[in-house]
């Protein structure tokens, strides 16, 4: 999506007349208390749609493990879900379920499965797992899966076959976009 050589900030693509970071919000706004967009640019025209704007305390744009940091520094309560700016068609009980089968299991953090494989940028976690966040990008590392595949979690299996569809090229903006 974009200029080749420009990059496209995916929360502010529109998708069926609203950018898509409008569609996530509706769809998860009513199941939170609190809610935080994180962006590292396009901070004012984030701020328009609401939510407060955090940015990553971890230099180096180390992508949404840092966003998530930075959620869990500003968050109030002791749990944060993770979602991505693009993926507009989330379920609508996803907090309910994360929170109450993770709260069942005793552990710090639950992932979303869908068709027998996690979605890890779909997770609850707990504020404790901060500091462990903040060592592994310090190590140069980035990657969600590879980051909590040392802790204690459980999987949450969701049945609805788009609820964790990301919108990553212009072909699937496209055939997205009827719906």
């Amino acid at each position: 999506m974009g200029e080749p050589d420009a990059p496209v900030d995916k929360g502010l693509v529109e998708f069926r007349g609203r950018p898509m970071i409008a569609w996530v919000i509706e769809r998860i706004a009513g199941q939170l208390d609190e809610l935080f967009i994180s962006a590292n640019r396009n901070q004012a025209r984030y701020g328009r749609f609401g939510p407060k704007v955090v940015t990553d305390a971890i230099p180096g744009f180390a992508g949404p493990l840092a966003g998530l940091h930075a959620a869990m520094a500003a968050a109030s309560h002791p749990w944060v879900l993770s979602v991505p700016c693009d993926s507009p068609f989330l379920a609508g009980d996803l907090v309910a379920r994360m929170a109450a089968e993770t709260a069942s299991a005793g552990v710090p953090l639950g992932v979303a499965r869908s068709s027998g494989r996690e979605q890890p940028v779909f997770l609850l976690a707990h504020r404790s797992l901060a500091p462990g966040i903040a060592a592994f990008l310090g190590a140069g590392e980035a990657k969600i899966s590879r980051w909590y595949d040392p802790i204690a979690r459980i999987a949450i299996d969701f049945d609805e076959p788009g609820a964790f569809r990301n919108i990553n090229t212009i072909d699937e903006l496209a055939r997205f976009a009827d719906g």
